[in-house]
């Protein structure tokens, strides 16, 4: 560990060469963390985690780049808990955008310290005061905070003798866009100068590199996004509808595809509402989240989603931030996000664990400037698709119809009620009414065609093209070019942060379509 310095830069750069086979047993890690990884199925340290743990267990601090989905969790956890003290109090403060995240976070790492009689604490708004201190004044070595909690507690001086030796920023760039910039700023303004410190970040803005450089002192830094801000097991396609089809788009879309647990991002708290209701009633279990929802809710609605108990998840930007569920096959974004970052934290849900994942974007050609800025920016391949027609929908079911029945096991039972009714109906009768009883459940909704069919959008392209020549020249905006595009169907709001503070109250601000996460 070294004295804080100002002035220090991020100095180097590392990449990891995952061609290479690696184990954990390399890091020397203590038996009881090796068996709890034993017991979690861990086999092979990911890249993150292969070159961050040996740097940190040297001391280090580190600045890691890394897709969310990627282990930053373990990278950080298991070497701060291997050089654990018991019997020393607090020493590890993790800072995190969300509670869920907080929760999440806590949860990894009490299972791999859980052998060792590591304890942790989450901190966060909505909760007690008292519980929380409580449970960190009766010995927990890891604490696992949001800012907002995090900076009242350290203001009104509620914990004596706090100087955690290790400190770690996790998800540093969504506490950039929920606006924790000052609020992380202060915080370590309470913190011992004598420190390690460690910040993981999926993207690195400006904003981000300066402050490691005014927190961290001498890091490593470590990169492997080989280039690339998405994760390259996340399939990427977007989809041109008019702006009034968009409830019919995502409906065929789920219809169509092959899913596991879904995400739907809206822009509004208000259009969460309003598209988890839609859904509900066309018969997918689907469930809102968003930041006006008690915490009771959400908990609530998260639990569900980590099960089988809801399958879809209707939620802004905010409410989304540091949920981490590994089986998360799709993300949709219903409307496109206002900046690029957003568009990373959105389709990060999915991809995770080396699993596959599709992130499926639906914009009107009003957005499709703000798309190609998107694409240019994170650096990705995004393919354009049309949305199946119904026929081809019910085509793609019936073939799966077939396959299923094909592959079905024959009961016991199904001889006795086959004889039943073959006293009043012969075998072909009775295959045809069962068949089409198990068809009136495979019916398609909405129109037969969704979205903008491929002549015409190339006309309304080639037209925004011609407008976009015509203006260049003079400096004013083009008639066909877009800055912010305001939904009609209520998704034209933004944010600007969703603070953690005092409880937990957000700090909103509201515009014309709806309110604001």
């Amino acid at each position: 560990m070294s004295q804080k310095n100002e002035t220090t830069q991020v100095e180097s750069t590392k990449e990891v060469d995952t061609t290479i086979p690696s184990t954990f047993d390399k890091f020397n890690l203590k038996q009881p963390i090796m068996q709890a990884l034993h017991f979690a199925g861990f086999k092979t340290p990911s890249p993150i985690q292969d070159l961050a743990i040996p740097i940190i267990m040297d001391g280090r601090d580190v600045v890691g780049q890394a897709h969310t989905g990627t282990g930053k969790t373990a990278a950080f956890g298991l070497p701060i808990i291997n050089k654990m003290d018991l019997n020393g109090g607090v020493q590890a403060l993790i800072i995190t955008p969300t509670r869920e995240l907080a929760n999440q976070v806590s949860d990894e790492l009490f299972k791999y310290g859980k052998k060792l009689g590591v304890r942790t604490v989450t901190v966060y708004g909505g909760s007690s005061y008292s519980r929380q201190l409580g449970l960190i004044e009766r010995g927990a070595q890891i604490v696992v905070a949001t800012p907002g909690r995090m900076l009242d507690i350290l203001k009104r001086n509620m914990l004596k003798d706090f100087s955690p030796a290790t400190v770690i920023l996790d998800e540093a760039d969504e506490m950039l866009d929920m606006g924790f910039l000052d609020d992380i700023n202060e915080i370590f303004s309470y913190l011992p100068s004598e420190r390690q410190t460690l910040l993981f970040s999926a993207t690195m803005p400006m904003p981000i590199k300066k402050l490691a450089e005014r927190i961290l002192v001498n890091p490593e830094f470590i990169s492997i996004t080989k280039g690339e801000t998405t994760n390259v097991d996340i399939a990427q396609q977007y989809f041109v509808i008019d702006e009034k089809e968009r409830d019919d788009a995502i409906i065929r879309l789920l219809d169509s595809e092959e899913t596991d647990k879904v995400v739907v991002f809206c822009r509004t708290k208000r259009e969460v509402d309003r598209l988890s209701n839609v859904l509900s009633a066309v018969g997918y279990s689907a469930k809102g989240l968003h930041g006006d929802m008690e915490q009771r809710q959400r908990e609530s609605v998260i639990r569900g989603a980590k099960t089988d108990a809801i399958d879809i998840l209707v939620a802004t930007d905010v409410a989304a931030r540091g949920i981490h569920i590994d089986s998360i096959s799709h993300v949709f974004n219903f409307h496109i996000p206002f900046d690029p970052e957003s568009y990373v934290h959105r389709i990060g849900r999915t991809g995770r664990a080396g699993k596959k994942g599709k992130a499926i974007t639906l914009v009107t050609p009003l957005e499709f400037k703000e798309l190609q800025r998107i694409r240019a920016k994170v650096g990705t391949t995004m393919e354009h698709a049309y949305i199946p027609s119904k026929h081809d929908v019910k085509k793609a079911h019936l073939n799966k119809f077939i396959a299923d029945i094909e592959n079905q096991k024959i009961y016991d039972e199904a001889h006795a009620v086959l004889d039943s009714l073959m006293q009043d109906m012969d075998q072909a009768q009775i295959a045809y009414k069962l068949i089409s009883m198990l068809l009136d459940n495979q019916s398609i909704k909405g129109p037969t065609n969704i979205g903008i069919a491929p002549q015409r959008l190339e006309k309304i392209l080639e037209s925004l093209e011609r407008n976009k020549g015509r203006n260049s020249g003079g400096g004013g905006r083009s008639r066909g070019s877009y800055r912010g595009n305001r939904s009609r169907s209520g998704g034209g709001g933004g944010y600007r942060g969703n603070r953690d503070r005092n409880g937990g109250g957000s700090r909103n601000r509201s515009d014309r379509s709806g309110k604001r996460d």
